[in-house]
């Protein structure tokens, strides 16, 4: 397989000049993921579905390394860059239907929530202020407030990179699961659109987040409208730093850096022996899954001894000062700063909890 690198700039160009696509030689990946690290690369934009699908086709055929990019919301880059080229997927279609919204991929993904809010339809609400593209929320399964993405979508429009064929998948074809399917670090397919149903009562999912229900003056399970839903949540994510502020370093990150772990019930034991060990007989926020305990990764990042901001001012990269779930750039930072932070985080949870946490972004030429 061949790396941009090998192939001259003007054989690129040639190779892509029928697909619509548009080429930028040197591009900073910095300049296109929310973390503002990542080194340069060939990047090539596609505003259209069929420039996307013929862009992905002639690279794949050439054998040049493609590295799939929309929002850049949940992605590590290297320093180094990315030796192939850059396929960012700009093709922003959304319509609505009486309950539904079908969106293409590189649509931003809080632009589709408000669109559907505005017009009557409720269920993607909570999700409302998640930075990134309408097609990236399939791959990683994305959730909050208690909804996610699997829970109210319809299909998904694919296109099969070994085979060219584009077909309509289903949910259930999707091996969903928390924050992740079979899509996730899998480069076999590309999202070229979604499709999720809707309430056209304009009321929202039901209430399953305390934090939200009790902002609402709402029980568990109940429902409100979902404008005012929404307002809520993006009240609630901007007190946390998740929504996108140019000014704001707190939301220069990937969002939620680690998962919440979910321990085997077999070793739930343990894990909550050596909670008390280490900070005493607490309450420890917790939540039964089939699959075993899920711990919050946020408290445990905070009791191994790694607070808000932590390792402190003058560190280009450190924990949010609003909550220890976000890694954050404050301005100077390399994607290096980044994984020497986040290797402290998980060694140090590992060591005083026998937890692993496992990272949320794709990481890319790098590893945590």
């Amino acid at each position: 397989m061949r790396t941009s690198a090998t192939v001259p700039f003007d054989e690129l160009s040639d190779l892509l000049a029928s697909t619509g696509a548009r080429l930028r030689p040197g591009q900073p990946l910095a300049e296109l993921t929310t973390l503002r690290v990542g080194g340069p690369a060939v990047v090539a934009e596609c505003r259209t579905t069929d420039a996307l699908v013929a862009t992905v086709g002639a690279l794949d055929t050439a054998g040049i390394p493609v590295l799939l990019l929309a929002g850049g919301s949940n992605l590590l880059i290297s320093d180094d860059g990315f030796p192939g080229v850059v396929v960012r997927i700009a093709a922003a279609g959304v319509e609505l239907g009486t309950d539904s919204v079908c969106a293409e991929a590189g649509a931003v993904w809080d632009e589709v929530v408000a669109a559907t809010v505005s017009a009557g339809l409720g269920g993607l609400e909570c999700l409302s202020g998640i930075p990134g593209s309408a097609g990236a929320t399939p791959v990683q399964n994305v959730g909050a407030y208690g909804v996610e993405v699997a829970q109210l979508l319809r299909r998904v429009r694919i296109l099969d990179r070994s085979s060219g064929a584009i077909d309509w998948v289903l949910p259930e074809d999707l091996g969903f699961g928390y924050r992740t399917s079979v899509l996730k670090h899998s480069d076999a397919a590309v999202v070229l659109a979604v499709e999720f149903e809707l309430d056209p009562s304009g009321q929202s999912a039901p209430l399953r987040y305390r934090e939200l229900a009790q902002s609402l003056g709402a029980e568990e399970g109940q429902t409100r409208p979902a404008d005012l839903v929404r307002a809520t949540v993006l009240r609630l994510r901007a007190g946390k730093g998740m929504v996108l502020a140019d000014g704001d370093h707190d939301t220069w990150s990937a969002g939620s850096f680690f998962t919440n772990p979910v321990v085997p019930h077999e070793r739930a034991s343990a894990v909550h022996a050596a909670i008390a060990a280490h900070v005493g007989e607490v309450t420890v926020p917790s939540w039964e899954t089939p699959e075993g305990i899920k711990f919050s990764a946020g408290w445990l990042i905070e009791r191994a001894g790694f607070g808000k901001g932590h390792p402190g001012p003058g560190a280009p990269a450190r924990l949010s000062t609003k909550h220890t779930l976000a890694l954050t750039n404050r301005g100077a930072a390399t994607a290096a700063d980044l994984v020497e932070l986040a290797r402290a985080v998980r060694s140090g949870v590992a060591e005083r909890f026998t937890v692993e946490l496992e990272p949320e972004p794709v990481t890319v030429g790098i590893t945590v």
